[in-house]
């Protein structure tokens, strides 16, 4: 046993006030390095974690020995998810400032990869074997699932992720918070293709995993008997001015172009588009990458309600509990990272976490952490349309419900409330019926 937690001993009034710029609040009482008993653990576990705060929620530092974390995070040109492991990690440090895992602070270990699979296969033994991590939030790799799923098997890691790889959510061992782009794709056709799309063209970022993030589409577009045609880009885009053009020539006379592609690489598009004022030509549709205000405010005013965004998660400025901490939290600790989707992937799965490990009866190690993940259950957040769950299960995507938002005056609006994901992709309707069977 590597190390135990402090026990919560728990004030008479339990209501204690912000000490660390507003991200605490009134809660349980602070940590002590005094014995409780576990039954007054338990007896307290449901005030231990809150969507309105940080951990416990205290304002007193953690101290105790860490409990260590681990993701691993593609970050190359064109290509780069560190706004989500930044934004874990902006988490981890307001619950360590707010009492940790009962007085044990999160360490977080997080190893960058320019997707070659040795690297990545490193990575993920650095981690499990050097840096003795208790459990795996917040990957978010082009090829970590591929290269590194039986080994986190074998090592009986169930990883909380933002996943883009076809095994991420084919496995046992991965649970996403977000749907990933082929789902977010099938989203962003489903919507065109419901607002009268007579041709799909469907562009991405030309990186591992391209023929698997098209099939939905392609399969969605069939449905539908709308022809489809894909397309591939490397990155960073050198000629946006090219792209734009072939891409809408593809689409045609009341043809819709679907973009995957972060960002950065989908603003240099439509901005290219914009100034050879092909904005109006065809119906344009994103991926959920694009639900970010940086996109919005970029584009400016002439695409307003003319760029329809799949969100996989609600707009960072919507009302909810834990959206409004999740403001706090990035203003605070990472002002320099954008509020979006990334952004909310990686407080979310902090958040996700941070509840599992608050549940911990003695020693926290990889087999009581992952088990502690893998229970999760029910977890009720604004930033989805409904509650998150991991559970041991086959094959995982919780998240397949989801939005569509639009840039208005610089800022993305809803467009369309919750809908699901269709079932056609084959994925989404075996989930439907495990869903339907274990009442999630």
């Amino acid at each position: 046993m590597r190390h135990r937690r402090f026990r919560l001993v728990v004030a008479a009034a339990a209501t204690l006030t912000t000490l660390t710029g507003g991200l605490a609040y009134a809660g349980v009482g602070g940590v002590s390095g005094a014995s409780a008993t576990h039954a007054t653990r338990t007896a307290h576990a449901a005030d231990t974690f809150s969507l309105s705060h940080c951990g416990l929620g205290n304002g007193k530092k953690a101290t105790g020995t860490p409990i260590p974390l681990g993701a691993i995070v593609t970050n190359q040109p064109g290509t780069s998810f560190t706004d989500i492991t930044n934004t874990a990690q902006a988490y981890f440090n307001c619950v360590n400032q707010n009492g940790g895992i009962y007085g044990h602070p999160i360490k977080y270990y997080v190893e960058q990869e320019q997707t070659n699979p040795a690297q990545v296969a490193a990575d993920a033994k650095k981690l499990i074997q050097s840096d003795h991590v208790d459990g795996i939030v917040g990957n978010t790799s082009i090829i970590d699932c591929a290269v590194n799923g039986s080994y986190y098997k074998a090592k009986g890691f169930y990883i909380i992720d933002s996943g883009i790889a076809s095994q991420c959510y084919g496995s046992s061992y991965s649970a996403t918070v977000n749907m990933g782009p082929r789902y977010s794709s099938d989203g962003a056709a489903q919507y065109v293709i419901d607002h009268g799309a007579k041709k799909v063209v469907f562009d991405q970022s030309n990186v591992p995993g391209t023929g698997y993030n098209a099939g939905g589409v392609q399969l969605i577009a069939k449905a539908a008997h709308v022809p489809f045609v894909g397309l591939t880009e490397n990155v960073p885009i050198t000629d946006a001015t090219s792209v734009a053009e072939k891409e809408v020539q593809a689409a045609g006379s009341g043809g819709a172009v679907v973009l995957n592609f972060t960002p950065p690489e989908a603003l240099v598009i439509l901005q290219a588009a914009q100034k050879l004022g092909l904005e109006n030509r065809v119906t344009w549709a994103c991926s959920t990458p694009c639900n970010t205000d940086f996109l919005a405010k970029a584009l400016g005013p002439q695409w307003n309600g003319k760029l329809h965004v799949n969100a996989e998660l609600n707009l960072p400025s919507a009302a909810g509990t834990d959206l409004a901490l999740y403001r706090k939290v990035m203003q605070q600790y990472a002002p320099s990272v954008a509020l979006g989707s990334f952004s909310q992937m990686g407080f979310l799965e902090g958040e996700i976490a941070t509840s599992a490990l608050l549940t911990i009866q003695g020693a926290y190690t990889p087999k009581s952490v992952n088990a502690a993940f893998v229970a999760v259950k029910d977890f009720k957040t604004s930033f989805l349309c409904k509650p998150w769950y991991y559970q041991k299960l086959p094959v995982h995507l919780p998240n397949n419900t989801d939005r569509t938002v639009t840039p208005q005056n610089g800022k993305m609006v809803q467009e369309q409330g919750c809908f699901q994901i269709s079932a056609v992709d084959p994925v989404v309707k075996y989930i439907r019926g495990i869903e339907k069977k274990m009442n999630l």
